[in-house]
């Protein structure tokens, strides 16, 4: 049985303010194998208050810096294949072999090719009298769908960390434990606390408390 009942916030398994649980299904076998934290509007409060109040140190990080930090999380996100694999053929349904062929692949590529540009993206550059500087400007809300759980999840937090972007993630309640061993990942590797945050729970409850939140 898979269970993760906390949400992860400010570097830390924190207790939800919601008493409430999902169960999630194995469409292969319209089974529940986990359980995981119904969240509410606090919850992505506190996880969004965390992940502003370390923005800008986070975005005046050196390039240098969250090179290591994305080729970390490369190596670790390896140490965790059978972890990842297990976790997807579990909720997405799928057969082993397109869970470590397809879904654990994907998700690997894209911290490996955020890694990979940042030698040779360009942050600050002179354009005739002028200086263009690109930084992240605030916390990323990020809402990702069921079907391909690490592509959609790596895809858009690999690019944030490379960005120098802090972040509050809710994975789809159908398809969660895969973002769940990456919070794992990134806690394991010392992503700075407040700079990944997860929070799980459904649409209505969480989805909706990101999209309004003003600091997104």
């Amino acid at each position: 049985m898979f269970e993760q009942t906390k949400q992860y916030i400010n570097g830390q398994w924190v207790e939800s303010h919601s008493n409430e649980t999902i169960d999630v299904i194995n469409p292969a076998t319209e089974q529940a194998f986990g359980k995981i934290a119904k969240g509410n509007a606090q919850d992505v409060e506190d996880a969004v208050n965390a992940a502003d109040s370390v923005y800008l140190e986070f975005r005046n990080t050196t390039v240098e810096y969250r090179k290591n930090l994305l080729n970390d999380i490369v190596k670790e996100y390896e140490n965790r294949k059978e972890d990842l694999v297990k976790a997807m053929t579990l909720e997405l349904g799928t057969p082993v072999t397109a869970s470590e062929n397809v879904h654990y692949e994907m998700g690997l590529s894209h911290f490996k090719a955020a890694r990979d540009a940042l030698d040779h993206l360009n942050f600050r550059e002179r354009r005739g009298n002028n200086v263009v500087i690109k930084e992240a400007i605030g916390v990323s809300g990020l809402i990702t769908p069921w079907n391909f759980p690490t592509n959609q999840t790596a895809l858009k937090l690999a690019g944030a960390f490379a960005a120098g972007s802090t972040v509050v993630l809710k994975p789809s309640e159908e398809t969660p434990f895969a973002a769940i061993i990456l919070a794992e990942i990134f806690d394991k590797v010392g992503v700075p606390a407040g700079v990944f945050n997860l929070v799980n729970g459904d649409g209505m409850g969480v989805g909706n408390p990101i999209s309004e939140n003003e600091k997104n």
